[in-house]
């Protein structure tokens, strides 16, 4: 049975067309991106998910009194969707535990960091790039890990090195880590637990052989 993904997105979602290429281009093995839910109408990812033949959904943050109230609504839609897999791609509401507890070791985030540097609450967008340049690091890259209760702690999947250059800003760092380890290991991620290759085990993530 192939697994059923959902993505969700609070902009632009180019995370999500990487997921799309990658679709197109046959490798997410055993899945599906069967839905695409925004935390904001009008967000162009919805585009990006219309122009793929996906479908669309809003969950606006701001028509709920607080996190938990939106999250449960995504819950319940998730659910009525028959979701197996959900994927946090540039999504900026943080959702909180009930989240977790329906969707356990079953949801995806992509962080432009290699954790545990450069994470956790306020890092996000262009911050994380300003501080890893802001201490003088050689290397940073991105993350994909499974989401806990902890921001960013929960059992790390893939991560990707990529080289700092000495004219780096926030703006070139970002983009370089985007083509070069988000729009890469993402896809790798998925793919592989659509295949069912992906065993946690405490704090750490076995890839299982095909």
């Amino acid at each position: 049975m192939s697994k059923r993904i959902a993505v969700l997105v609070s902009g632009g979602g180019t995370n999500l067309q990487a997921l799309i290429d990658a679709q197109r281009r046959g490798e997410i093995v055993g899945g599906k991106l069967t839905a695409v839910i925004s935390s904001k109408p009008g967000a162009y990812a919805l585009e990006r998910a219309a122009k793929a033949g996906i479908p669309g959904y809003v969950v606006a943050r701001k028509d709920h009194p607080s996190n938990q109230a939106m999250t449960l609504a995504l819950v319940d839609n998730l659910k009525s969707l028959d979701i197996d897999l959900v994927v946090l791609a540039g999504f900026m509401v943080i959702l909180t535990q009930e989240m977790v507890e329906a969707f356990p070791n079953a949801i995806l985030n992509v962080h432009p960091a290699l954790i545990p540097s450069f994470c956790g609450e306020g890092f996000y967008g262009l911050h994380v790039h300003q501080r890893a340049l802001g201490y003088g690091v050689k290397v940073s890259g991105a993350t994909v890990h499974f989401v806990s209760e902890e921001c960013d702690g929960g059992p790390i999947v893939l991560q990707k090195a990529v080289a700092v250059e000495e004219d780096d800003t926030p703006e070139t760092l970002q983009r370089r880590i985007m083509e070069q380890a988000e729009w890469v290991i993402l896809p790798q991620a998925v793919s592989l637990f659509c295949q069912g290759r992906l065993k946690v085990e405490g704090r750490t993530v076995r890839i299982l052989d095909a």
